[in-house]
């Protein structure tokens, strides 16, 4: 299968504008402005399929045609590349390597909604993608593929790149849209929705950088083509980006459907030292944990929910039997306790809570009714909260339970690590 994001990324100087043009690059821009209406293009995306890559899968033609027509209103598009989630790291590839390809699908997509202003809210560690958007966006301008009257269009467009404070948070989008909007970066209540009440009270289209990086392929190539990539209702490539116990980790552009074992021992190496494959977890921290005998599932959006999962991300970190589920799910919710906002007492003193009690059975001072006071905390979390993070939360929490129930009880009754025995806590 021939790659459509990574097509270029060793390409040494593909980030500069002349090369990406050399390469094919700023060829879709013409034909979207000049020989597609806006409707046609929204039309073409939602024929495309292609489902937003930050980890709801929403579909995007869809989003965009949500955007009210007759409102007298100015209309944003939001880029969000606030890659915040643990074990993601593929939208940071696609900015430093190939910035054009997510200016070009921008550009598109602000015509397709008729939005003259566009943000790209990157997140805050991210200095380097920051300065490559930065010059980018300034070669953009110098060759007339933004400003005013866009390639003699008439379309004008204003490309900002603004910078998040390093806050999880900020990736959902409507922290997002309170973050450029100056204020501190907490969830608003849906609804309404920012397609219609978005930054400024505007209508607002949020898109992630992957999505938006398809757009320019869908319009050379057209919808029919890239629906026939990857699953029927999961079209085109992903991005995965693999980590964890594998001999080669990296990014990895596969059509959707790929079978975790496929992304794993073949594109990943295997295991690392040779070693048992214990469980992964599939699109980031926020998803359920899969174990080792489903390493036949499909990485597409319904095959992984069937199994009890979700794609997420695309993040698959991978763990093998030398891995303490307990040790696990502890690291993952002192993250959550940092990053939540603390807006909604459930997630705000429940992440706090479950954090203390994971670290009392990880230190081997757990006491058998805490198995239980888990599992009630996480219920009286998840579903409660204005945005998913408290739902994420919990999500480790619950999985591991499940699945390695064994590991808690072992640390619990034992004083000890069921994986590593020589390890005793008391």
């Amino acid at each position: 299968m021939e790659k459509i994001l990574f097509r270029h990324i060793d390409v040494s100087d593909q980030y500069k504008i002349d090369t990406y043009i050399r390469n094919g690059g700023y060829r879709a821009l013409p034909e979207a402005l000049k020989e597609h209406t806006p409707d046609e293009l929204i039309e073409l995306v939602k024929k495309s399929n292609l489902r937003g890559r930050g980890g709801a899968g929403f579909p995007a033609g869809l989003k965009w045609s949500f955007v009210p027509k007759d409102s007298p209103q100015p209309r944003f598009l939001l880029c969000n590349a606030d890659e915040g989630e643990p074990g993601t790291f593929k939208d940071r590839a696609l900015i430093e390597n190939d910035p054009h390809q997510l200016l070009e699908g921008i550009i598109i997509a602000s015509y397709a909604i008729g939005a003259h202003r566009a943000f790209i809210y990157i997140r805050g560690e991210f200095a380097f993608g920051a300065k490559r958007l930065q010059e980018a966006i300034r070669e953009c301008y110098q060759k007339g593929y933004l400003g005013n009257n866009i390639l003699g269009s008439g379309f004008d467009l204003d490309v900002d790149v603004y910078r998040g404070g390093g806050a999880y948070i900020c990736g959902e989008e409507t922290s997002l849209l309170e973050s450029i909007e100056g204020k501190r970066g907490t969830p608003r209540l849906k609804p309404p929705f920012p397609a219609s009440v978005g930054l400024y009270k505007n209508p607002t289209v949020i898109n992630n950088v992957e999505t938006l990086s398809n757009i320019s392929y869908i319009v050379l190539n057209g919808a029919e083509w890239f629906a026939n990539i990857g699953m029927p209702k999961s079209t085109g490539t992903k991005i995965f980006s693999l980590s964890g116990h594998v001999k080669c980790p990296g990014n990895y552009e596969l059509p959707m459907g790929v079978t975790l074992r496929e992304l794993i021992f073949e594109h990943g190496g295997g295991i690392k030292d040779d070693r048992q494959l214990k469980a992964v977890i599939p699109g980031g921290v926020s998803t359920p944990i899969l174990t080792a005998n489903l390493l036949d599932v499909k990485m597409d959006f319904e095959s992984l929910y069937e199994a009890g999962s979700l794609l997420g991300s695309g993040a698959t970190i991978v763990m093998d039997e030398s891995t303490c589920m307990v040790k696990v799910a502890y690291r993952i919710s002192k993250f959550f306790e940092h990053e939540s906002c603390g807006k909604c007492v459930p997630c705000r003193e429940g992440t706090r809570w479950i954090r203390q009690i994971m670290q009392r059975i990880k230190n081997g001072k757990g006491r058998e009714e805490d198995l239980d006071l888990l599992r009630d905390i996480c219920a009286n979390i998840a579903g409660n909260t204005v945005c998913p993070l408290g739902d994420a939360a919990v999500v480790p929490i619950t999985s591991t339970m499940e699945k390695f129930r064994d590991e808690y009880e072992y640390h619990i009754r034992h004083k000890r690590c069921m994986v590593d025995l020589g390890k005793r806590f008391v």
